[in-house]
């Protein structure tokens, strides 16, 4: 294995050096090879230690273990923020979610931001989008931005529907996220048709739903997406007797923004073993569907003999808690959310290599320019893995000379009642909140304590004044934080001043209506203080 040795307090000197570090090589000259094709599928939801040992256990995903064998895997891939639109609008702009201000999944890029696509465009790539996208403003539900704006409010309101499981169809039947199945359809169309005959390199994008939850009409027209919904045929892939059980802890020793999420999610309720094992192989089940139709595009490359010359890359948005710390969905710090696949075969690629290098969405659009040898603008927030992926065994000159051995996420949205900001450094994972003195903060050691059960925050004060003054020399996280909720009152107030008269009714059938109609006017009182 390459790449980060578990970071003790002798590292984080480093570690501080190289949070002021901007400059960055300009990528070596490749001759007169042609440019390589890119193919970046990414997909919603998937927790990225499912591809690796021991989570890659628990089901069979034999298109990632292809790319596994044929190229590289990114062992300490992170998402940037762990939602969709934030998560997205940091990839395709190459920058951190304080820089995009994309708080939340209604607010994300501006229609007309220049993305690497149309970068690569610009420097001759035929370029090809299909599938989901996700990171402008103006989408997704009013429920989802309401939530986020009223997330400093006092009161505690379920926002989800209970997560549950539905099984679908019989053992022959293979398609059940049928617009999943649609998109893939046309990618692999477009790559027999199209790509084939082209005489310039291409970028193609596939976007996948899967394995993100199914809605939930039975709690609601307006309730989210809490169904893990899959057929026999995809969980006979599923190894039961590996699926672990999540340790929870009590409700009353869990940290004040875990407790709150948690409530929101419907998760704080009785939960059997059984249906806490069952969420989770339903979600794995997804997961292999998901898998199915990353191997749909591989082998249309294969047929059209365009394998051999293009770069494929593999990855999710963020990742899924399917359970884990009492919450599913996202939305969180833990590793079962914040953690995401990335995996990269293709040529100039080292095969069956695993890096250890802890690297984030942000570096795809760096990534992306190298690849097309445009020069990379300098101030972006990520760095091209293309050194980590040439590096030769027993190179003198590492990447990590310029790569900062630390990644950060942060989130702003609705289901958490405060701005979270994690630095994850070597084997540890430093979370602070807010204005980071209202909030206790959280540290992790991720070598003792992969299922982060334990707080060490206060055991080791010094690694974490280091840390919070690297997160600090990154971002100036207290005034982020006072920014977000200046943006989410005023945001309400123009909503609120919108709907005049019919205000009353529609906050009362939002995706909290459930617990709103019991007392409507103690809600509407709550808001009213508040602002």
């Amino acid at each position: 294995m390459r790449g980060g040795v578990p970071l003790g307090r002798a590292g984080l000197a480093l570690l501080l050096m190289a949070a002021g570090a901007g400059a960055r090589p300009r990528p070596a000259a490749r001759g007169d090879q042609p440019r390589s094709s890119v193919v970046l599928v990414a997909c919603d939801s998937l927790d990225g230690r499912l591809t690796f040992f021991p989570g890659n256990q628990t089901v069979d995903l034999p298109s990632i273990n292809f790319m596994k064998k044929q190229g590289t895997i990114f062992l300490n891939a992170y998402t940037n923020s762990p939602i969709c639109c934030p998560s997205r609008a940091a990839m395709w702009s190459g920058l951190f979610t304080h820089l995009t201000e994309s708080w939340n999944n209604f607010k994300g890029l501006d229609p007309d931001y220049v993305t690497w696509m149309d970068l690569m465009e610009k420097h001759g790539y035929t370029t090809q989008k299909f599938g989901k996208l996700d990171y402008t403003s103006g989408h997704h539900s009013v429920s989802n931005r309401v939530e986020a704006w009223t997330r400093d409010v006092d009161f505690l309101l379920r926002q989800e529907g209970r997560p549950m499981v539905k099984l679908r169809g019989d053992r022959k039947q293979v398609r059940v996220m049928e617009a999943d199945w649609r998109n893939t359809d046309k990618a692999v169309n477009w790559i027999k048709e199209e790509a084939v005959n082209l005489t310039q390199p291409f970028v193609l994008y596939l976007g996948l739903n899967l394995p993100h939850p199914y809605p939930s009409p039975y709690a609601g027209e307006n309730f989210g997406s809490s169904t893990f919904l899959t057929s026999p045929y995809w969980l006979e892939k599923v190894n039961y007797e590996a699926i672990k059980i999540p340790k929870w802890s009590s409700l009353s020793e869990m940290h004040p923004v875990d407790y709150y999420s948690s409530y929101t999610k419907n998760c704080t309720g009785e939960f059997t073993k059984e249906e806490v094992r069952n969420i989770r192989a339903f979600y794995y089940a997804m997961c292999a569907e998901t898998d199915a139709m990353l191997g749909e595009i591989i082998s249309a490359l294969r047929g059209t003999g365009l394998l051999g010359k293009t770069i494929i890359i593999f990855t999710a948005d963020h990742g899924e808690l399917a359970m884990e710390h009492r919450q599913f969905y996202k939305m969180s710090m833990y590793e079962g959310s914040s953690h995401i696949p990335l995996l990269v075969m293709g040529p100039g690629v080292r095969e069956q290599q695993q890096i250890l290098n802890a690297v984030s969405l942000v570096d795809i659009y760096p990534t992306m320019l190298d690849i097309a040898r445009i020069p990379v603008p300098q101030n972006l927030s990520g760095y091209s893995l293309i050194p980590l992926l040439r590096e030769k065994a027993g190179s003198k000159v590492s990447p990590r000379q310029h790569r900062p051995p630390w990644v950060l996420s942060e989130f702003h949205g609705c289901n958490v009642n405060s701005s979270v900001y994690m630095l994850r450094a070597g084997k540890w994972k430093y979370i602070a909140y807010s204005d980071g003195s209202s909030v206790l903060p959280q540290l992790f050691d991720l070598t003792a304590d992969p299922d982060e059960l334990t707080n060490v925050a206060i055991k080791f004060p010094v690694i974490v004044h280091s840390l919070d003054k690297i997160l600090l020399s990154l971002v100036n996280y207290p005034k982020v934080s006072f920014s977000v909720q200046e943006y989410n009152k005023q945001q309400f107030i123009s909503w609120k001043q919108s709907l005049g008269h019919n205000y009353s009714r529609i906050i009362a059938n939002l995706r909290w209506h459930q617990d709103w109609l019991k007392d409507q006017k103690k809600y509407e009182n709550a808001i009213e203080k508040w602002l």
